[in-house]
This record gives C-alpha cells, sequence and structure tokens, in this order.
C-alpha cells in the first residue's frame, strides 16, 4: 500500500488533510513526535526509532472506542524532531514531557529540589541544610530523600564531629561559645577552642563518613585515641573516646549495611484503581536514608496510547504496566537528579533507557528487579512501603471525589467528566490597605492546582477598598479571554492555545463582592450563573456559611456537616491562605527594604553583621530608634538616620 494521505484510514473522525500528508512525508529515521489537538493542546508525545513507520500505525488501526481511539480522534497537528539515535529520542521525549505535561503521556509531577547536606569551604567550614544549585567551592552530600533526612544527618554531624552550624555572620562576630557548644554538639572554633587543625580533621571524617567509610573512621578515631593514650595526653585521649563512642551508637543504630555498591535506589511500583505509586528509597554511603513516594497522572491513558513500531501497544503482551510506569520514572527523575549506578526495581525496565541514562551520564547504570539478601530486604520495605502509600492516596481520593460531587449536584454544575469540574476562586488580603494582594486558586481533577495558582498586585485603588480590588482581579483574569471567546463565537474558530472558563467561580464575600462580580462579568458577557459568593454565617461561624448567587437564585445553606460544604471551605480558606502569604511578603518587602541592609550606602558587611547582632535581625533594628542605631560600634548619627528612614 502506498503512503498517500488517502491510503491512510481514518479510526473514528476524518483528520484535516494536512496531517495525513505530514504523515505519509515522515522519514524512517528516529525522532520524536507530538500530537495537537484543536485548541493546541499538546495530547501526547512519543518516540520512535522510525518515524514514519510509528506515527503511520496510529492512523492505519481502527481504535474503537478505547482510550487511544479518543485521543486519535482528537489530533489535528502533528510535530516532529529527528535525532541520531533511540538514546537521544528518548532524552528529548522525556524533557519534552516534563515541559508539555501532554494529556496521554505517564507524567510525574515534582516541581520540589532534593536536599542535601552542604559542608562549605573556608577555615572552619560550616555544615547546613542546603537546596538549590551547587557551587563548586563546597561540598555537597546526597541528595537526601526528604528534609527529615538532612536535619539527621546534620544532627549526627554534630553528636560525633562537633561541627558547627550557625551562619557565617554570627560565627565572625561571637565573643562567647553558644548553647550548642556547652551542649558538646559543637568544637567552639568560633572562640578558639579547637586549633583550625582538629577542625578540619574533625571536617575531614566527617566527609568519609558521609561517603560511607564509617568503618574505616571508626577504627581510625580508635588509633588516634589509643596514640594520645600513649603519649599520656588523657584530656585529648577522652574526647576522642567520646567520640567513638558516640559514633559506634550511630552506627548501631542506623545499620549502616556492609555492601557492594554503597549508593543504591530503590524503586518499587504497585499499579491499582487506576492510580499508581513510585516508591524511591535512597541508599548512600551504605545507608538507608529514607523514601519518598510519586504518583503519576494518566496511568492507564499513558500505558495505552505507547505504541511500538509495529502499531502494537508498546509491549503490553510482555511489559507489564508496572514495567511502563518505572521506564516513566526512570526517564523523567533523573533528567535533573543525579543517577546512582545501581537501580534496584520492582520490576524489569528498558535496557534502552539504561543505555541512555549510561550515555547521558558517562556512568554505567545497571538495574536488578531479582536483587538477593540486603539489597532484597531494600525493595521489601520499598514494596510495602509504595503499598501503603497507593492505599492511603485511592482514599484520600475516594472522599475528595464524593466532595466534588456533592457540589456539583448542589450547584447542578456537573460537566461531561466529574474530574474536569474546575473551580477558581479569589481572595482579597491587606493589611489597613497596604499592600493590598488578591489571590486566585484553581481546584480540578479533584485536587488543588498549587501550579496554576495567580497572586495579583492591586494598584491604583483606594486603599482598603475591596470591591474595587475585586473589580480589578476579575478585569484581569478574565478580560482577555472573554475577548478571545466573543470573537471565536463570531468567527465559529477557536485560536489555539486558548484557555478555557472555570464551571465555577467562588468570590470569598457575600452580596457585595457578588455584585461587583456580576457587574464585571455583566462588563465581559460572560455567563452570571458561574459566580457563587461564600457569605460567613451567623455569628460568622464555620460551618454556617451561606452560598450567594449573582444570577438571582436563592441563598443556599449546604449544612454543617455536608462534604459540599467541606469542599468550599477547603477552596476558600486556600485562597485565603494564598492571598495573605503574598501580602505578607509585599508588606515586608515594602517595610524592610527587601531585608537587605547591605544595599544602604555605607552599610558592609561588618556593619551588617553588628547591626544584626545588636538587635537580633532586620525586624529588630527596624524597630529600633536612630538613636539607639547610632549606639551600635562604626555607625554615625547621620549613617543611623539614613537607615531609620530607609526602612521606615
Amino acid at each position: 500500500m502506498s503512503d498517500t494521505p488517502e491510503n491512510l484510514p481514518v479510526p473514528a473522525a476524518k483528520h484535516p488533510e494536512q496531517l495525513l500528508s505530514d504523515v505519509a512525508s515522515l522519514p524512517a529515521l528516529p525522532g520524536v513526535y507530538r500530537y495537537f489537538d484543536a485548541q493546541g493542546q499538546v495530547l501526547y508525545v512519543g518516540k520512535a526509532i522510525n518515524l514514519k513507520k510509528r506515527v503511520s500505525s496510529y492512523f492505519q488501526k481502527n481504535h474503537g472506542g478505547t482510550r487511544i481511539g479518543h485521543m486519535v480522534s482528537k489530533i489535528v497537528r502533528l510535530e516532529t524532531t529527528v535525532v541520531r539515535s533511540e538514546a537521544e529520542a528518548l532524552l528529548l521525549e522525556n524533557n519534552l514531557i516534563k515541559t508539555l505535561n501532554p494529556k496521554y503521556n505517564i507524567l510525574f509531577r515534582d516541581d520540589k529540589s532534593y536536599p542535601y547536606v552542604k559542608i562549605s569551604s573556608g577555615d572552619f567550614p560550616r555544615v547546613a541544610y542546603y537546596r538549590g544549585a551547587v557551587e563548586k567551592k563546597h561540598h555537597y552530600f546526597g541528595p537526601y530523600p526528604s528534609a527529615w533526612a538532612v536535619k539527621e544527618a546534620i544532627l549526627l554531624m554534630q553528636k560525633v564531629f562537633k561541627l558547627r552550624t550557625c551562619e557565617d555572620s554570627v560565627f565572625a562576630n561571637r565573643t562567647r561559645p553558644c548553647l550548642l557548644h556547652q551542649i558538646k554538639r559543637c568544637s567552639g572554633p568560633c572562640v578558639g577552642h579547637i586549633s583550625a587543625a582538629d577542625y578540619a580533621q574533625a571536617v575531614a571524617d566527617a566527609e568519609r563518613f558521609l561517603n560511607g567509610d564509617a568503618r574505616e573512621v571508626m577504627a581510625e578515631l580508635e588509633a588516634r585515641m589509643m596514640a594520645h593514650a600513649e603519649r599520656l595526653e588523657f584530656e585529648h585521649a577522652a574526647e576522642l573516646r567520646n567520640q567513638v563512642a558516640a559514633l559506634s551508637n550511630v552506627l548501631h543504630q542506623q545499620s549502616v549495611d556492609n555492601v557492594s555498591d554503597r549508593d543504591v535506589d530503590i524503586l518499587a511500583v504497585k499499579v491499582q484503581g487506576g492510580r499508581a505509586c513510585v516508591n524511591l528509597a535512597m541508599v548512600r554511603g551504605g545507608r538507608h536514608l529514607g523514601d519518598r513516594p510519586y504518583f503519576p497522572v494518566q496511568v492507564q491513558d499513558g500505558a495505552d496510547a505507547a505504541l511500538d513500531d509495529d502499531g502494537l501497544a508498546d509491549a503490553s503482551f510482555t511489559r507489564s504496566v508496572e514495567s511502563q510506569v518505572l521506564d516513566a520514572f526512570i526517564a523523567q527523575h533523573y533528567l535533573n537528579v543525579p543517577v546512582p549506578p545501581s537501580l534496584v526495581v520492582s520490576h524489569p525496565v528498558d535496557k534502552a533507557l539504561l543505555q541512555a541514562l549510561t550515555v547521558q551520564t558517562g556512568i554505567k547504570v545497571t538495574a536488578v528487579h531479582a536483587p538477593r539478601e540486603q539489597r532484597r530486604v531494600w525493595l521489601e520495605m520499598a514494596q510495602t512501603n509504595a503499598n501503603l502509600q497507593l492505599a492511603r492516596l485511592l482514599s484520600e481520593e475516594g472522599s475528595q471525589q464524593a466532595r466534588t460531587r456533592a457540589l456539583a449536584e448542589a450547584l447542578d454544575v456537573l460537566p461531561d467528566a466529574l474530574e474536569e469540574l474546575r473551580i477558581e476562586c479569589f481572595d482579597i488580603s491587606h493589611t489597613g490597605g497596604e499592600s493590598t494582594q488578591a489571590s486566585c486558586v484553581v481546584f480540578h481533577h479533584h485536587a488543588m492546582q498549587n501550579a496554576e495558582y495567580r497572586r495579583y498586585k492591586i494598584t491604583d485603588i483606594t486603599p482598603g477598598d475591596d470591591y474595587a480590588a475585586m473589580r480589578q482581579v476579575l478585569e484581569r483574569r478574565y478580560g482577555k479571554l472573554a475577548e478571545v471567546l466573543s470573537e471565536a463565537k463570531r468567527t465559529g474558530e477557536m485560536p489555539p492555545g486558548t484557555g478555557r472558563l472555570p464551571d465555577l467561580v467562588l468570590v470569598d464575600g457575600g452580596k457585595g463582592q457578588v455584585s461587583m462580580a456580576r457587574e464585571v462579568f455583566e462588563k465581559l458577557g460572560l455567563d452570571l450563573s458561574l459566580i457563587v459568593g461564600v457569605e460567613k454565617g451567623e455569628g460568622r461561624r464555620i460551618g454556617l456559611e451561606e452560598l450567594v448567587f449573582a444570577d438571582g437564585r436563592e441563598k443556599v445553606y449546604l449544612g454543617k456537616d455536608s462534604a459540599a460544604l467541606m469542599l468550599v471551605a477547603q477552596i476558600r480558606d486556600e485562597a485565603h491562605r494564598f492571598a495573605i502569604t503574598g501580602m505578607r511578603a509585599a508588606r515586608a518587602k515594602v517595610r524592610m527594604d527587601g531585608g537587605k541592609l547591605e544595599e544602604i550606602p555605607g552599610i558592609g558587611p561588618k556593619r551588617r553583621a553588628r547591626l544584626l547582632q545588636r538587635f537580633g535581625g532586620v525586624r529588630g533594628v527596624a524597630l529600633a530608634s536612630a538613636d539607639d542605631i547610632a549606639s551600635v560600634e562604626g555607625i554615625s548619627h547621620e549613617l543611623a538616620q539614613e537607615i531609620y528612614r530607609t526602612l521606615h
């Protein structure tokens, strides 16, 4: 059969001629393809060893009423990128999945970076909790699966090696040791209680311990202790004895395992009820640091949409959904996170994926899915946690879905699919009219969508005028969308990439705020039935709230124990929290000049440190009088006046 567009059957809907022509002209080369719907949204991102063969397979089969058939029927446009190898295709595919959030891929969403233990550079390095980009001049250990694991490691550094944790500004200006020295968790380098050489030795021992050389560190400490004892240096010997005892206790508590590969990630997956959990456990330096669950979205859609070169499900006859979920996690997770050389997995993973990671990192990456001995113990722990975390998620989602349905039925706004119900909620926050902020939070897919939250800085209104603030935020939020929808209604064509109106617009307030929202929506030509106000009940007591409608319907009291009211309260409270945090940050920036004293002319690191030490922080400086500020060493009356003016 030739590859002309007219010879490509259409399974469920007639596709644009341009799309079929593009499919027919694809090269037989490795690459990545993207499918788009009529609104310009990305439906699916896939990879192929042979683009022509892979993409054509989507349009040459009758997929019927399956999920993949539903996806194929929506495709109106195609984009492809040719690459040099399958490894490049794998990496590009998952970069695009993370960036574009396609609807039919297995997608792991995680905007949290991993924390590290940081040991700074300098004569007396500091041990600290750290997230963010690393600098070569410092030493970093990890990553750790949680903040708790990092804090435990830092506590260990204090107990065993007595490394300092104070800020550099505090360290440089101390005249007597702090409480940590008194409780034997710091060696007191700030006041010369330990020499630079001895402190450097403690830092070296700590770094070796974090790298997994715990037994060697213990043996060396014992040897040094005996050497001091033989030279009758009993005070030094006693210090080392205490250090050995503390380290021995830590090793006993943490069960440091003697394994050949000290850095291992353990990945266990559980799939049930259309959801999945990947539990990632980390072993670094032979120590189990804890675990962290991940919950992908579009699990079944992603598994159904993956096609192999012959147009069949991507080895779905031999590769389970669990394996496909693991492949997606490994490919997306290790794009920005260092991959250890050994992975222990609950299900087989794609060998081509491991090869791509090896090419990307320059480190040979291997995976074992039937481990023995200690690795088996680790995997069983991870599998148990995956089962527990998924059971918890399904329980919570069942409750949340019940709340969504209760609210949708109470307000008669049931969409075609319940999970598509979209609610946007607005709140206004300020302090006496200062730093007014409006918040918009989004509820969609039965959950709050943090990535879609927005704050609006309200300007050019009378301070404290909440109605004007609400008018401004609604006009800014929906003004352009209303214009696009009006034009689309006139022309019958919706521009690609156009957003959508929510099914419900909640405003935190009663008749006054609802009336303001009504005026805005009438002006923009939008449906008034979308607007619902959350009015405080009698005595402003929680549970007595009533819903006020902009389209003239009577107020609705949902009931104190109503699942619908619980959801309304959850969304309203989140909007309030988001608005308050934004307002406080804006207010603090105004009052504290961003908290950067050193930006004031004449204030360098030393004067800044003296001010902070005297007044306990920037807030304390702001609360001090000009005369109090002038009493600090090195601060003249003129400079004190300038500091006072800047911070007020």
